[in-house]
């Protein structure tokens, strides 16, 4: 018979639970937190994927110098950087090699060129290569003056930790200083017999010194691009506040003119049963109706698009300007020494108030960048009715003494506003500079055919 034994554990709750036997986790110090930080950033940086393929590219064509070179020279510009490692890469063999014709003076000299090459696909491999190539050197190499690097690899080591550091980060760069120290160290405490001369000393000073510049120029390439950044993102937030203002002119404008007419429809209604001697009821009921519908749509766009006025904003006491008053404007314009001229085709009607006011404000800011940009040039007005619509060209000549007058920088808005009032009205615009030096803006506002019949 066999006796089966049975184990009892104990609840977690209970009196015997895992809590009456562990002690609770403590909080983790800052130093421990801290240096558990510092190890993983080394495992990131120096051993996670250490030998990954990470091509150094090309040079692309920025700065003055690399822009004004055409045909090969500019693709060979292209590749300077990988020329140069090259270069640094042959000096360090040369230096092994020092010309004996031995298989040791060989091998020297392509154990320093190897490591420094390597920067080139594999930056991170390269310098523990460096590190291994240089313990090889130190092992086969015949002089016995330095230690543990040899000429050729202590050329070749300086070589390599600063191309990694260009190619990597700060955060890099220290580690592989650090452990260059400890690398020193070790064969200078361990391995350093038969050597009486160490070169640690300066291996740490030069590569600090070095290292120190290259994370400088980092620090400085950051700063730059953040700046850049910052500049782009400025303009693009300007550019939207510059588009918001207009479009909250154009809706204030908007709003003048259409309160404008809805009540003079409301008037209208209201007074229009009392021009009639004894109305029926069913017109009185069909005025009372327009009546009420005119002074609702007035409510609710007073409440919509009451909200674009800004606290200062007074309505202004006479209608907004249309076309038939553009000569007082030309008359203005000539006043502060432009030149204009004015010329209208096609028949003249009368267009919504909305295309007016627009066309309006579409040749004065045409006019004030003119005189802003364009001070002493003469300029010309071209007004074109035709069918489905109204064309505007405002076309001015260049500077007569660009030299001696300087034009006004302005504020770059005016463009922006012409685009968007011709943009709400589904219109056609263009803005570009003439070949004689001027510069020429182009409309076309289209209308509805039931609305030109209607007006």
């Amino acid at each position: 018979m066999t006796e089966t034994t049975q184990t009892h554990f104990p609840h977690p709750d209970g009196p015997g639970g895992p809590d009456a036997s562990f002690e609770p986790i403590r909080p983790r110090s800052p130093e421990f937190r801290a240096a558990a930080e510092a190890l993983r950033g080394l495992r990131q940086d120096l051993f996670d994927d250490a030998f990954a393929y990470r091509p150094l590219p090309r040079k692309e064509p920025k700065g003055r110098f690399l822009r004004r070179l055409k045909g090969p020279r500019r693709e060979y510009a292209a590749w300077s950087r990988h020329a140069t490692v090259g270069a640094g890469g042959a000096l360090a063999m040369l230096i092994g090699w020092g010309g004996e014709d031995s298989i040791v003076a060989l091998a020297t000299g392509l154990l320093a060129l190897i490591p420094v090459l390597f920067t080139l696909v594999r930056p991170v491999g390269a310098f523990w290569l460096s590190l291994a190539a240089t313990t090889v050197t130190a092992v086969i190499g015949t002089s016995y003056s330095s230690w543990p690097w040899l000429p050729s690899s202590f050329t070749a080591h300086l070589i390599v930790l600063t191309v990694v550091a260009i190619r990597t980060r700060p955060r890099t760069a220290a580690w592989m200083w650090l452990l260059t120290a400890a690398y020193g160290f070790v064969a200078e405490t361990v391995f350093s017999w038969d050597h009486y001369y160490t070169n640690i000393a300066p291996m740490l000073v030069f590569s600090a010194i070095l290292l120190l510049a290259v994370t400088v120029w980092h620090i400085r390439r950051q700063a730059q691009e953040e700046v850049t950044a910052q500049q782009t993102v400025t303009a693009h937030e300007r550019s939207r506040r510059t588009l918001l203002e207009e479009r909250t002119t154009i809706a204030r404008e908007l709003h003048d003119v259409v309160a404008h007419h809805m009540s003079v429809v409301a008037i209208q209604a209201e007074a229009a049963p009392y021009r009639v001697e004894n109305p029926p009821p069913e017109l009185e009921k069909a005025f009372v109706t327009i009546r009420e519908n005119a002074v609702a749509a007035l409510t609710e766009l007073r409440r919509v698009l009451g909200v674009v006025r800004a606290e200062d904003y007074e309505v202004p006491d006479a209608p907004q300007p249309t076309l038939a008053e553009l000569d007082g404007l030309l008359a203005n314009v000539r006043e502060t020494g432009l030149r204009v001229e004015k010329t209208v085709t096609g028949a003249v009607r009368e267009l919504p108030q909305g295309v007016e006011l627009s066309a309006y404000r579409i040749v004065q800011e045409a006019l004030s960048n003119t005189l802003r940009h364009a001070p002493g040039a003469s300029a010309r007005v071209e007004i074109g009715y035709v069918l489905g619509g109204l064309g505007l060209r405002i076309v001015n000549g260049a500077p007569p003494n660009p030299t001696l007058i300087k034009p006004s920088p302005g504020a770059g808005h005016g463009v922006t506003g012409m685009r968007e009032r011709v943009t709400m009205l589904n219109g056609e615009m263009t803005a570009e500079p003439t070949p004689a030096g001027g510069y020429e803006v182009t409309v076309f506002l289209p209308v509805p055919a039931q609305n030109e019949s209607g007006t």
